[in-house]
């Protein structure tokens, strides 16, 4: 899959760099990297168009507009891109997500390989250091979990190095279920089920103990039937890739589906938030 690199002049201040993500996310764009003078975003080939932008008010600045550029980006080109520019991100003090060619420092309990690849959630994004940091507090031991939109598959494959049972990620991005297969064989993790689709392979008789929705507002808000449908009595559910202005309207689509709400945590205006179904 070729993805569309484009540039966005860097608004400067961090709130605002936030939102903009957070808006860029909605409107489909899926990976981002925060350089000194642009927001550099990227989006699956056949998502771009030459009006994806016209929903964002900061792109539609004429000073901001002007300066924009879009880059059609070879699959090829992707994994060198990364590969140049991963350090490896510390969680807590004992879990660590780092690319094969970073070396693994001593007293770390989850050592966690992800191969660079277009997938997101390399732990370099805020919404999925806190999934990581929510997940390092849970006990998911022997429980059946289900990692919607799993990206790299880290999240994944925390889960298994924590005990659970089974772990089903789904994504359906090919890059993402791609991924997702070669880091669970690079962690000789043995017990995650990979599925390439959406929402719509949620049905009976699938049930999960707990379900990790690390996404964005708009499908978290549409499928979010679909999830509960396959979520236990007194499972939890987190959700997360939503900013935090929109913790109400998902409290609101939660309260609807029968979910209770437990607590929410947040980092840069970035929200994990957890539900009970009842």
């Amino acid at each position: 899959m070729n993805y569309y690199q484009v540039n966005i002049p860097n608004p400067g201040n961090q709130d605002q760099i936030d939102i903009l993500i957070a808006q860029l996310a909605e409107a489909g764009f899926e990976s981002f990297e925060e350089a000194e003078t642009s927001i550099i975003a990227y989006i699956p080939e056949k998502d771009y168009h030459d009006q994806v932008l016209s929903g964002i008010e900061y792109c539609q600045l004429p000073v901001v507009a002007k300066e924009i550029t879009a880059e059609l980006i070879a699959d090829r080109n992707w994994n060198e891109m990364w590969e140049s520019n991963y350090p490896p991100v510390m969680i807590s003090d004992h879990c660590i997500v780092r690319a094969p060619f970073h070396e693994c420092p001593p007293g770390v309990q989850f050592d966690i390989i992800i191969k660079p690849k277009m997938a997101f959630g390399t732990a370099h994004h805020e919404t999925t250091a806190q999934m990581l940091q929510v997940l390092l507090e849970t006990d998911v031991t022997g429980k059946k979990v289900l990692d919607m939109g799993c990206g790299s598959g880290v999240l994944a494959i925390l889960c298994s190095m924590k005990g659970a049972a089974e772990i089903t990620a789904i994504d359906m991005d090919e890059w993402s279920y791609s991924n997702t297969v070669e880091n669970a064989e690079i962690n000789h993790i043995k017990n995650i089920i990979p599925l390439l689709g959406d929402a719509t392979l949620l049905k009976a008789p699938m049930q999960f103990d707990v379900i990790l929705a690390n996404i964005n507002k708009n499908i978290l808000l549409n499928d979010m039937s679909a999830y509960v449908g396959v979520l236990s009595v007194d499972g939890s559910i987190y959700f997360s890739g939503f900013y935090t202005t929109d913790l109400a309207d998902i409290s609101n689509m939660a309260s609807i589906n029968q979910l209770k709400y437990i607590d929410s945590c947040s980092e840069n205006n970035w929200v994990v938030a957890h539900f009970i179904k009842q």
